[in-house]
């Protein structure tokens, strides 16, 4: 028989979602098959086990899900879906991983010499309210995108470590890691300056439209952000589960999907090894974390953590947003905490997603599933 399992994630009792632990009812011996098709275009494993994981173990990620306010997840397995939970479908704000999803489409204009990392902010003209001082104008785009640039100018959105930010014009480009979204809204206003693109246009033709997105709407993309604090607004992003789910699969695959070159493998390399260490991190209580940075991507870089974190990267993004790629189990991991549209702002913090994390890592079967 079918068992379906019924999980409240919210106090509020009419918001009920259904988990369906795999995206396919299991055909095995056992009398509880659950689970229940997804109507999507990915492919799906017929049993946990198939994909080398347990069933006992991931039937236990429910209740923990049921603590948290996750409304949908989507675990992906060799290119397949291992288990899904909420609504995929739903369009809602993904945050901080907007700049990750800008270092993907930074690749094939590096790649074609159209952009070039090492041209300063003075060479490609862009100042900012006040003016930036002469030794911020020589921050360069590759800068930008490793939070290195030096510039504690104002940004137009807050959600970054500004509060901790050095005295402006202490710090020599290149030689100090701050978490700061003047670097990363710069970073996109250049990426439009040298392709002559809209940020929003390049995600819909570089990746949405190739990656077969399936709820991707281009006039839910806006930009926001006080321009009287900045000149550079952040270009937020709308996007579903299912299609956060590609962005992390295209990673894993290092750029190409279907057989098409879409992102340099070079590039994708590039991006999502260490620029800065563990222990480089700014302010030092990132330090005591579990990371360091790549070009706007999040590394892992502890030996506390398990070797299936071998490699493993993740875009984070305010109030429970996150895309995770674990090599070692050839894994991605989509969690969305949708916020705003009247539900206020419920959020998954980093330390309940790693929760997740770590059942889905306990789960996987070290020898052969019996």
């Amino acid at each position: 028989m079918i068992v379906r399992w019924f999980i409240r994630i919210r106090r509020d009792s009419s918001r009920i979602l259904v988990l369906a632990a795999t995206l396919g009812t299991y055909a095995c011996s056992s009398s509880t098959d659950f689970g229940e098709p997804l109507d999507s275009t990915w492919s799906q494993w017929s049993t946990p086990e198939d994909a080398s994981f347990s069933r006992t173990a991931l039937e236990m990620l429910p209740e923990y899900l049921s603590t948290l306010n996750t409304t949908g997840l989507m675990v992906v397995v060799d290119g397949k879906v291992l288990l899904h939970y909420g609504d995929l479908e739903e369009l809602s704000y993904v945050a901080s991983v907007r700049k990750s999803i800008l270092a993907m489409l930074y690749g094939p204009s590096v790649a074609n010499g159209t952009i070039n990392l090492d041209r300063t902010l003075e060479e490609l003209g862009m100042d900012d309210h006040g003016g930036l001082l002469e030794i911020e104008r020589r921050a360069t785009v590759r800068h930008l995108l490793t939070a290195r640039s030096g510039v504690y100018h104002e940004a137009s959105n807050s959600g970054d470590d500004s509060d901790s930010a050095p005295t402006r014009g202490s710090q020599e480009p290149g030689s100090y890691f701050l978490y700061n979204n003047w670097d990363f809204n710069a970073a996109g206003a250049a990426f439009e300056l040298m392709t002559g693109r809209e940020i929003f246009d390049a995600l819909m033709t570089d990746l949405a439209e190739p990656l077969g997105f399936e709820d991707f709407q281009r006039s839910r993309q806006e930009k926001s952000g006080n321009l009287d604090r900045s000149i550079y607004p952040a270009y937020h992003m709308w996007l579903s589960t299912r299609d956060m789910a590609r962005v992390g699969q295209l990673m894993l695959q290092e750029g190409s999907w279907d057989g098409h070159r879409m992102i340099p493998e070079s590039w994708v390399r590039e991006v999502t090894s260490l620029v800065t260490h563990r222990e480089q991190m700014n302010p030092e209580s990132r330090r005591s974390g579990a990371f360091g940075y790549g070009y706007m991507w999040w590394i892992w870089d502890s030996p506390l953590v398990s070797p299936l974190y071998s490699g493993a990267y993740t875009a984070k993004g305010a109030y429970g947003q996150y895309i995770t790629v674990l090599p070692a189990l050839k894994m991605v991991v989509a969690h969305k905490t949708a916020v705003g549209d009247g539900r206020g702002y419920d959020s998954t913090s980093w330390s309940g997603y790693q929760g997740v994390l770590n059942r889905l890592l306990a789960a996987k079967c070290q020898e052969s599933c019996s």
